[in-house]
Order: structure tokens, then sequence, then C-alpha cells
């Protein structure tokens, strides 16, 4: 099958350079367009990233030529991973102009009208985005965002226990450096510390994954009613996010119990099918002192959740620690896995898996 055309913006960043790396050899996708910033356009991919990942950068990518951010586009589908600033104003017009944009960045999460999607979690919320054209005047453009990336593993845990009623959280964060981009965290303040403050990062796990786990219906989300507080700090690791979580439950289900759901829980049709999808999306590790980031991070080549220390906690109930890669399954892997499932729905016009979901 012909593969979709894909654009990168903001690929000579971070980001936007897992965006290249896990966009590599997939079977419905190809980058065709790679965007910089103004000292960047003109050059070959090559010549201007300066790649901060294992290997190098794939050598179709390397010889494409960097366009600049207002320059138009031919692809279909757009992943975004520009600065905040960079993002207000274009990810809207390139979806106006009929794109589906899949974003990394958080200037349009909270949008009403913006699915803020995580696909074993909320696939349903996919729906919105029929509310968003309409009210937009969009035809064939989309805007949908996946969470900061600090969220990822407190809403996949928290996903299969969502049947016994979720009263309050208290979440305490251990980020890596990556989380910050390149280059980061200046060493001095990093080595041989903790920071116990990330800029923007606090308010956005007390509001987004209220929105990831709500309810989609009516043609609005309602948010999941819960209390929220959380606390986030810096660490000296370089990729993964451990956080450490407390909740009370309506229910009281025994470990057993929340453990088996764990394991278990598989995404909704057609999520399991998707290429970047994990088998098993979440893993539990009996070990007492999992996960780590170093030892956990790359489970289902960084698409898995691994949870671990169970135990009854004595103000809320259950406490455990639940640790994503925060660079794949929390930024370019999920924005990925969302746009398999846009154009397997047929939400990305141009795309050839778009005929085949019109035929269904």
């Amino acid at each position: 099958m012909e593969k979709t055309d894909v654009a990168v913006l903001g690929a000579t960043g971070a980001v936007g350079q897992r965006f290249i790396q896990l966009l590599e050899g997939h079977p419905w996708f190809q980058v065709r367009e790679v965007i910089g910033s103004s000292r960047s356009a003109g050059k070959h991919y090559g010549e201007a990233a300066h790649w901060v990942l294992d290997d190098n950068p794939p050598d179709d990518v390397a010889k494409l030529t960097v366009k600049a951010l207002n320059d138009p586009l031919d692809s279909p589908l757009v992943f975004s991973a520009l600065p905040k600033e960079a993002a207000i104003d274009r990810e809207v017009e390139l979806a106006e102009a009929g794109h589906v944009v899949c974003t990394n960045v958080s200037v349009n999460r909270m949008a009403p009208d913006v699915p803020l999607m995580l696909p074993e979690v909320n696939a349903d919320h996919v729906g919105l985005i029929s509310v968003q054209r309409y009210r937009r005047g969009w035809s064939g453009g989309a805007l949908v965002a996946n969470s900061n990336c600090t969220v990822m593993p407190v809403v996949m845990s928290l996903k299969p226990l969502l049947k016994y009623g979720i009263r309050r959280l208290h979440l305490v964060s251990e980020q890596a450096l990556s989380g910050a981009g390149y280059p980061g965290v200046p060493s001095l303040d990093i080595l041989d510390n903790i920071i116990p403050y990330v800029p923007g990062d606090e308010n956005k796990m007390e509001t987004e994954s209220r929105k990831m786990l709500g309810r989609f219906r009516d043609g609005a989300i309602d948010e999941l009613e819960m209390i929220v507080s959380a606390t986030c700090t810096r660490v000296p690791v370089t990729d993964g996010h451990l956080v450490n979580i407390s909740v009370e439950l309506e229910e009281a289900p025994d470990c057993e119990t929340i453990i088996k759901d764990w394991v278990t829980f598989r995404g909704p049709d057609p999520v399991p099918s998707l290429p970047s999808a994990p088998s098993s999306p979440l893993q539990y590790l009996e070990q007492i002192d999992r996960p780590q980031p170093r030892r956990d991070r790359e489970a289902g080549q960084g698409m898995v959740t691994s949870i671990g220390r169970l135990r009854e906690c004595p103000i809320l109930g259950y406490k455990f620690a639940a640790l994503s890669h925060n660079t794949v399954r929390g930024a370019a892997g999920c924005s990925i896995l969302n746009a398999e499932l846009l154009a397997v729905e047929g939400y990305i016009q141009g795309s050839p898996l778009a005929e085949v979901a019109m035929a269904k």
C-alpha cells in the first residue's frame, strides 16, 4: 500500500528527532517534509540537525531540505514538535488549510474542541474532531494533541481503575532530563541534585488527567470529577518519567484484583492492531524496587507503561509507582499512535488508509 506523506514541524529539535527516528520504516507513513527554524531553513536535514539520539538520521531524511516554518506544505499529515510560541498560530493555520496536525505541544491541549488523545485510554474522544471541524469551518483539517509526558503513566495506570470510581489523587513525579529538551538543564544545576520544580507541569498533571479520563458525550468532554494534587521534580536521569501515585477509590478492590486489571488491560478496537501499539500496554513488575527508568523505560520499544510497588496507603487507600518513556510514549510515539488511529478511522484525507476506512 502506498504510504502517507508526513511533515515534521520542529524536526531538528530533540522531540522532532524522535519523530524522525520512530517514523523510519513505518508501514503507513513516510517523512517527506522537515521544518525547522530560520537558521536551519535551506540546509539539508543531516547538516542542520545536531543529532542527539543514538545512531544517525535516516539517509533519506538526511537528504531532505529543511523548510521554513511558514513555507507551504504538501503532506496531509503533520507532526508538531514546535516550541510553544511558534505553535500558537502555525498549528491552527495548517489545520485550517486542510492538514491533520498531531501535536506534542501544550498550547492547544485544553481547548474544548481539541481531542487530548491517548488511544488505549480515550480512543472515543476522536469523535471530537467532527465537532471541531463544524465549529471552526474546517473541511478536512484537524488538530489533535497528546498530553504532557508526565501525565502519560498516570492516566495509563488509572484507566483500568475507573470502574472503581476515582476520588482523589496525590502525584509526585521524578522527571528525566530529556523532558526539558536539548540542551536542557545546565549540568551544574542537576548533577548531584534534584530540582523540586518543573515549570508548568504541576498544573498540566492536575488538569490534563481529568480531561483524558473524562467521557465524550453530546459533542463535548465531561471531565472526570476527581481531586488531583501534583508535585513535579527533575532528577538526573536521561529518559523515563517515574510518578509515585496515591489514589482514593470509591470501591475497595484488593491489590491482587488491581494487578489483574492492569496486566489484562487492552485498548478498544482497533487500537491493539495499530502498528505502534504494544501488545500489552501495561506491565506489572513484582520486584520490590521496580519500575526503574534505566531498566524499564524501553519496554515495548518505549510504548509500555511499567507499574510496581502496589501497596496500601494509610491516607488514600492505595499507592504505587508508574513509569513511561517520556519522549516515546510520552511524546512522539503517542502522536504517531494517534495518527494511526485517525488514519484507520478515515480522518486523514489523501491517505490510502482513508479509502479503506470509507469502504468499511
